[in-house]
Parts: structure tokens; C-alpha cells; sequence
């Protein structure tokens, strides 16, 4: 365990969380950390259950006295998104991640922190190994692959959870208190093309743009942040219109749910324009870095000459690609009119690989109104299939329509103002949270997401308040003792 964390408080939940930042946990290969929790709740000594997907149920009983309330259950994911930089030695399959305080926050050395939802799944770790916390019967639901698809959320069967009340630990602004979110899915074109020697008095160049700020592509997406896969098409396009360039390959993005902040390209000028491509470059470089001077301060927008390759894309291919990229939607599609400050839909241009014959595009479109996140999604999909791309829509998962009224809501609301003498923001997220998901089996639990300042995350820049963790922590800790009895249950004649 990191020295700098090990006196942090609260201790218990700290070191937990450096417990599981030792464990690799990609979306998809979370067998590790699977394990971790089993071998942690059952070393407990507590009803410890995964099921068929991969969650994991950690039950604990009632503190005494309290064993009259309401069952909670407590929710959070095990996996996280790994981005990391450019420049980072790292191998996210091996390594554990290498954190460090900064003033009043943790970060990782050049890697995403896996605060989210790391920072869920220590406190959940912690409740469960207290002994003088007051708090109502427990059920800890330890879900996997949020981050790549929810089929964690998706695969968990109704009659599994007891509880009555959900808290869902996931949500970044301490000021918060979450009661809706969008719903997503991902739009994929895939397909093949031809290819094309180049005349040897063409020039090699590898372009590569760098440096953006990146971030989540849900809960960042209103900030107006550069997306890498949609400034290269940019600048890929008017190279081949000014100065007859000729594309090889394309290799931006990487995850589905992060802003994209990298790309590159493999061309070829004619020897003739090559000064006046170095030009252009210096222009485009000027152009974007005044462009996004305040969201993305470390752009980066470099050529340097390459071997030239041996094959190009075909010409018609290379017209097709970049006009289908262009047109293709990125960003804020619409706000809501009925919650101010709400991205209602948005799309996100994720991944970009364009390279020895095939090409794939990823997108996740997210919507609060499913039926206009499909809407957007089969505009999406008409772009590219003007292209002549195969085009699929998967992993389509619900949104959480919103319910102010749920006594869970009045509850958190009025210990908050008490707790922190201020209003909390009581309001739905861009961001897609398993409530929606989980709400589809068990339709009667009352729900509710809150948890502390996380900024950055899904890129390399993510960090946590320490303490903000320690006002999350207090404010758990104090809903916990305020949950209510549950139903008396009626006796039968």
C-alpha cells in the first residue's frame, strides 16, 4: 500500500481502496477482482454469493438495534477504464495503480485512478469489515463490466436482492444527489476496403495529434471538449483536397465512454507539396491550439516523415471515409427542456480504425428519451451505410426516470442541508448508471446516486478529493442510521 494514503482518513475505507487498486480490473477480464471480493466476503465470514454473470452479494446483518429497518442495498462496480498516457510505461494486466496524494487529492502516475467506482467499492468494503458502524441490514452488490456495457447491471435476475432501498455509489460531485440518468448504445460500422500503391514521388508522414483533455463521455460531454477522432478527419480531409494526400491508416480513440484524446495517421504528399504541407501543418496547429486554448490547453499537433508505406487506401474509399466521419454526429445533439443544464441526448465519436484493408467506428449514443437516443442512432447508422459500412446497434441499456417524491430523495435531501448547511442538486446525469438497469428486475426499490469530488475520470488526468471522500463517508454513514423500519408483514388468517 502506498505510504502517502495509509494515513488517510477514513483509514479503514483508504486502505481498501489501495487493496483493490493492486487488483487489475479491465472491463470484461474482471475474474481478479471477482475473486478478490469473494475471498474478502467470505474471510468475513458473511453470505457471500456471485451469480451466474459475475456479481457479486455480500450480505452483512443489522448493527443491534437496527434490526427492525429497512434492508439497504449498497452498489458499486468493480471494473474501471484503462487510459493511460501516451508516454506511460505501464501494463494495466500486471500492474497495479501507482498512486500518490497531491495536496488534497489522490492521483495515479500517468493512468487513470480508478476512483470510479474504486472509491464505491472500498467504502462498501469498509461498512462490511466495521464493527462499531450503526447501520440497517446490508446487501453489497458488486456488479461488473459497467464501463464496457453494464451486463453486470443487465444479467443480475429479479428476486436476488432483498432490499427495499438502493444506494448506488457512482456519482462524482459531492453536491449531488442523482435520482436519474441517461441510457446508451453503441453504434459500430464495420466493413472493408481496397487498396492502392502509391507513385514513388509521394513522402511518407506520421501525424499525430495529442495532448487533448479527454474525459467521460457522458458526464464531461457538455464541456466542449476536443474529440481527437473528429479534429483529424478534419485535417485529413483538407489535406486531401489541398494537397492531394493520400491516406494509409487511421488510429484514434479507444474506449466507447472516453472523450477521445488521441489520434494518429499514416500519409503520403507528392514530393512537389511538401513545403506547402509543412505550412498547412504550422496553420492547423495555430488554428486548433486557438480553438481550444481553454478545454484542451496541451493540444499537441505534430508530422514527422515516415518510410512511405506500401499501400494506401483507394481513392474512393478515402472520399467515402472521410465525408461518412465528418457528417457523423459528435457531441450535444439536444438539452432538455425540462431539467435546466441537462444534456438530454449526445453522441460520441469513440474509436477511429482505418488500416490494412478494414475499418471500424465505434459510437455511444446516449439519451435520457430512448426514443430519440435510437433516432440518433439510426442517423448515425444511415451516415455510414452511405459509406457501403455494415452498421450494428448493440448493448442498448434503459435510462432512470427520475422520482423526486421516493422518501429515500426527502430523506438524503433533508439530512444534507442539516449535515452541510446547503441545498443539495437534486437532478438526473448524462452518464449512465446501472439504476435504470437494476430498476427494470426490481421495479419497487427506491434508488438514489450520490458519492465524492471525482474529476478526469475514464483519462489520465482522473483524481479524487480527500476530502470530499471524508463528507461522502460522514453523509453515508448518518443516512445509514436515518432508514426506516420496514413494513410490518401481515399475518394470514
Amino acid at each position: 500500500m502506498s505510504t502517502q494514503l495509509e494515513n488517510l482518513e477514513p483509514k479503514a475505507l483508504w486502505q481498501h481502496f489501495a487493496a483493490l487498486n493492486a487488483v487489475p480490473r479491465p472491463s470484461k477480464k474482471e475474474e481478479r477482482v471477482i475473486k478478490f471480493i469473494q475471498d474478502f466476503g467470505n474471510s468475513q465470514g458473511f453470505d457471500t454469493i456471485t451469480d451466474e454473470v459475475g456479481n457479486v452479494i455480500i450480505r452483512k446483518p443489522a448493527s443491534p438495534g437496527m434490526e427492525d429497518r429497512q434492508t439497504v442495498v449498497l452498489q458499486s462496480h468493480l471494473d474501471m477504464v484503462h487510459q493511460k498516457n501516451a508516454d506511460t510505461d505501464f501494463d494495466f494486466n500486471s500492474q497495479g495503480i501507482e498512486m500518490y496524494v497531491d495536496g488534497d487529492w489522490v492521483r495515479a502516475k500517468g493512468t487513470t485512478l480508478g476512483a470510479d467506482n474504486g472509491i464505491g467499492v472500498a467504502t462498501m468494503m469498509a461498512l462490511l469489515t466495521s464493527r462499531d458502524i450503526a447501520h440497517p441490514p446490508l446487501e453489497c452488490l458488486f456488479t461488473i463490466d459497467e464501463e464496457t456495457g453494464m451486463t453486470g447491471a443487465m444479467g443480475l435476475k429479479g428476486g436476488l436482492l432483498k432490499g427495499s432501498i438502493l444506494l448506488n455509489l457512482d456519482t462524482e460531485d459531492d453536491r449531488e444527489l442523482t435520482i436519474g440518468c441517461a441510457g446508451g448504445v453503441d453504434v459500430t460500422a464495420t466493413g472493408s476496403y481496397n487498396q492502392e500503391k502509391i507513385p514513388f514521388d509521394f513522402e511518407g508522414y506520421r501525424i499525430s495529434l495529442t495532448g487533448l483533455t479527454g474525459g467521460h463521455s457522458g458526464m464531461d460531454i457538455h464541456l466542449g471538449r476536443a474529440n481527437a477522432n473528429k479534429l483529424m478527419n478534419r485535417i485529413l480531409y483538407q489535406a486531401t483536397h489541398k494537397l492531394n494526400a493520400r491516406v494509409y491508416s487511421i488510429d484514434g480513440g479507444s474506449l466507447r465512454n472516453a472523450i477521445p484524446r488521441e489520434s494518429f495517421a499514416e500519409i503520403a504528399i507528392p514530393e512537389i507539396n511538401m513545403p506547402v504541407f509543412e505550412q498547412f501543418m504550422e496553420k492547423q496547429a495555430e488554428i486548433l491550439k486557438a480553438e481550444y486554448a481553454l478545454t484542451d490547453p496541451h493540444l499537441q499537433l505534430q508530422a514527422e516523415v515516415i518510410d512511405l508505406p506500401s499501400a494506401a487506401i483507394s481513392y474512393d474509399f478515402q472520399n467515402q471515409v472521410l465525408r461518412a466521419l465528418y457528417a457523423c454526429p459528435n457531441g450535444i445533439y439536444r438539452m432538455s427542456p425540462a431539467i435546466e443544464g441537462l444534456v438530454q441526448t449526445s453522441n460520441n465519436l469513440a474509436r477511429v480504425l482505418v488500416k490494412d484493408g478494414t475499418y471500424t467506428v465505434q459510437c455511444l449514443t446516449r439519451s435520457s428519451v430512448d426514443t430519440e437516443k435510437f433516432d440518433l442512432a439510426q442517423a448515425i447508422q444511415s451516415t455510414f451505410e452511405l459509406a457501403g459500412a455494415s452498421v450494428t446497434q448493440k448493448g442498448s441499456y434503459p435510462g432512470w426516470t427520475p422520482n423526486p417524491d421516493a422518501t429515500i430523495v426527502k430523506t438524503m435531501s433533508t439530512l444534507y442541508r442539516e449535515l452541510f448547511q446547503e441545498t443539495p442538486h437534486v437532478n438526473a446525469c448524462h452518464a449512465g448508471l446501472e439504476c435504470g438497469i437494476l430498476g427494470t428486475n426490481y421495479p419497487n426499490m427506491e434508488m438514489i446516486s450520490f458519492g465524492p469530488n471525482i474529476t478526469g475520470a475514464h483519462s489520465p488526468d482522473e483524481k479524487v478529493q480527500i476530502s470530499s471522500v471524508q463528507k461522502f463517508w460522514n453523509f453515508l454513514l448518518e443516512t445509514l442510521k436515518q432508514i426506516p423500519a420496514a413494513e410490518p408483514v401481515a399475518s394470514k388468517a
